[in-house]
């Protein structure tokens, strides 16, 4: 057996430690947070990817309960905007206000809105009108707002877990094509099994409640998403999630699903969502580098909402979550 180079080892020894502090993570949302373990590796997924999770499931399924556990588990600083039709841009960045001085001078002092924090809970972000949901696409994207000209940049890391409600469809405003792709993954969350069901009703309608504890902090995740982006890809992954890209591209497929059933296809975000979420789905379960395993599970939380079924293709009863099922078992 050959002598491991010294930044290898180096590099091993840090996932390992890594992959332990998230494991201390993962256990601490699991003390409050019922079956849904793959839902919370995703979120956690995205965010050692520094990306943004949006979260669709009916009411009453612990979507804000999770953001929340997410928010202590990981010791960053979290606000909550409940996005309704009425709310205007300046209630989410932040507006300029005129003041005046002892000695009669005016001047115009910024006040820094909710999105000036490190978790952002977008809550039924799908309410709100375009307008003010454009109002979130450059602090996803470029991590700053501008207001009147200045810059002003938000803290790091920041991230934006959103919820939708996919059954209450009245009084609400579908999201853009373009900022449903600032969202690194969509994560659908279920309804629980009997099993975690009866646990949620033992843990929460008693005299006590269980409690998640912090364990990492700003400064830790930062380090932990520089870790992700050094873990090595091998050539195998990443041929599998370029031929994933192009097999859900109606101009480039040759499935006839795709060419006859999809109104368009992801854009390289989408690849580059993938190879990060795959290095850090790694990282979690304890893997130095991600497998083509990895890309499969990924396929359709990267892609579900960054494609769409024609109106046929509905109507013939396909879905989209078996179109990219089978797209991925292809690439793999």
């Amino acid at each position: 057996m050959t002598e491991m180079n010294e930044p290898a080892a180096e590099l091993i020894a840090e996932a390992d430690a890594a992959t332990d502090r998230l494991k201390a993570v993962k256990e601490s949302i699991g003390r409050v947070i019922y079956g849904l373990e793959n839902e919370v590796e995703l979120c956690l997924t995205a965010m050692l990817s520094g990306g943004h999770t949006l979260l669709v499931g009916a009411p009453g399924l612990a979507k804000t309960r999770l953001v929340e556990t997410i928010a202590v588990a990981t010791g960053i600083d979290t606000k909550r905007i409940q996005f309704t039709p009425d709310l205007m841009p300046a209630d989410i960045l932040g507006s300029e206000i005129l003041e005046e001085s002892d000695d009669g001078k005016r001047h115009f002092r910024f006040m820094p809105g909710p999105i000036f924090c490190r978790l952002l809970m977008a809550d039924e972000i799908n309410r709100a009108s375009p307008r003010t949901q454009a109002a979130l696409l450059q602090a996803m994207q470029e991590g700053h707002v501008t207001i009147a000209g200045e810059r002003h940049d938000l803290p790091k890391p920041f991230h934006v877990l959103a919820t939708q409600n996919p059954i209450e469809q009245e009084g609400t405003y579908p999201l853009p094509e373009a900022q449903l792709d600032r969202f690194l993954l969509r994560v659908d969350i279920p309804y629980p099994t009997r099993e975690a069901e009866r646990a949620v009703l033992l843990a929460t309608t008693g005299a006590n409640t269980a409690e998640s504890v912090s364990v990492l902090d700003a400064a830790e995740i930062l380090k932990l998403q520089a870790l992700v982006r050094r873990l090595p890809v091998g050539e195998r992954v990443l041929e599998s999630i370029l031929d994933l890209l192009r097999l859900a591209r109606p101009e480039e497929s040759d499935v006839d699903a795709v060419r006859e059933g999809v109104s368009w296809g992801p854009g390289p975000r989408a690849g580059q969502a993938l190879m990060l979420a795959c290095r850090a789905r790694a990282l979690l379960q304890g893997r130095l580098a991600p497998s083509t395993e990895d890309v499969a599970a990924l396929a359709e939380p990267v892609l579900k909402h960054r494609m769409a079924l024609s109106f046929a293709a509905r109507a013939d009863g396909h879905t989209l979550e078996g179109l990219i099922k089978s797209l991925a078992d292809r690439a793999a």
